[in-house]
This record gives C-alpha cells, structure tokens and sequence, in this order.
C-alpha cells in the first residue's frame, strides 16, 4: 500500500494540467482513469479503448505518430499483420496491426534492474477492428500493460515498477489522446 501512495504522489507531479491521477477502486482489481476512458483492470494485461465515432483509421494514425514523437517515444517497427492475412488468402476483417513504441528515458531502469524484461519490449499499440455490441465493426486501440508484464519478473525494485508505471501512464495517455484524434 506504501508503493501505491508514493507512486501516486509522484504520478500526480508528474501528470499534465487537467489529469487527474489515477485511483484504485477499494476491491483493489481496478484502477480508475477518469475522462471517459476505461478503468485498468488489474488483472489483465491488455488495456483496450474504442476509437471515438467519426475518427477514421487514418486519423488514428497521424495522432500516434504526432503525439508519440511529442512525447519523445520512437516508433521502431511496423506489423501489418492484416496486410499478411490478405497474401495468404485469409479476410482479416478490418484493421489488424501492431505499432512498436519505444521510450528509453521510461524503459531505462526497468532493463537496467532487469534485463530479462527485454522480452516485452517495445511496447506494442495494436489497431484492430472488431464488432461492437450490435455486431458493426468498430476501431480499438489496446496495449500490453508494462506494469502487467513486469509481474513476471521475480522481485522487481522498486525504481523498475516506477518505470513501469510511467511508461504504462504514458502509453494510456497516448491512448486516450490517439482515440480522440488529437494531436
């Protein structure tokens, strides 16, 4: 409990004019982002939000690339992987991609204090299309949650899991911004 109050002084310093820090529900399974974006589960790696009406992919794409260099994140590697499905003959059904994002000024400390930690890196956005509840194809960006990852690491310090909250606080914040179509 002491790492979570430390860790959400320091994220509410660190946090941009107008966000509020996020907060843990009392069951302890979420934490709660605010500004209509959905809640952390914490017991699940992948966070996932629906791309706002009228955003196309293509905004999608310019606001990552926009607000990722913005925030001093690179953008390593590409995986058109719906691209592939189409050679092989197979529909992918809309978007199927993962975009690599890299910020070593976050990630540092977590290689640093262990290196094994290499196998998650970058840190992956995907882009896909699935139904939504009425069975229409909707636009969703997700990741894979670096504080989620680094519960496979045995006996993380302290500096790592505080990297791995940023980093993670970070790539939501790119999230919630590329879901808009900001930039």
């Amino acid at each position: 409990m002491k790492h979570w109050l430390l860790l959400s002084l320091m994220l509410t310093m660190a946090m941009p004019q107008g966000w509020a820090a996020p907060t843990q529900d009392t069951a302890g399974q979420m934490r709660v982002i605010g500004h209509g974006m959905p809640d952390v589960d914490l017991t699940n790696a992948i966070y996932e939000v629906p791309v706002n009406p009228g955003i196309s992919y293509q905004d999608v794409i310019d606001s990552l690339k926009s607000l990722s260099e913005g925030m001093n994140f690179v953008n390593p590697a590409n995986f058109p992987i719906g691209e592939h499905m189409k050679l092989r003959g197979i529909d992918p059904q809309g978007v199927k991609e993962v975009r690599a994002f890299c910020n070593l000024g976050m990630g540092t400390e977590i290689v640093l204090d262990h290196p094994e930690f290499l196998v998650f890196a970058p840190c992956r956005v995907a882009i896909y299309d699935k139904p939504d509840a009425q069975g229409k194809p909707q636009l969703y960006l997700a990741l894979d949650r670096p504080t989620f990852d680094l519960k496979n690491i045995k006996h993380p310090t302290a500096r790592a899991q505080l990297a791995a909250q940023q980093l993670e606080d970070a790539l939501i914040t790119l999230l919630e911004k590329a879901r808009r179509g900001d930039f």
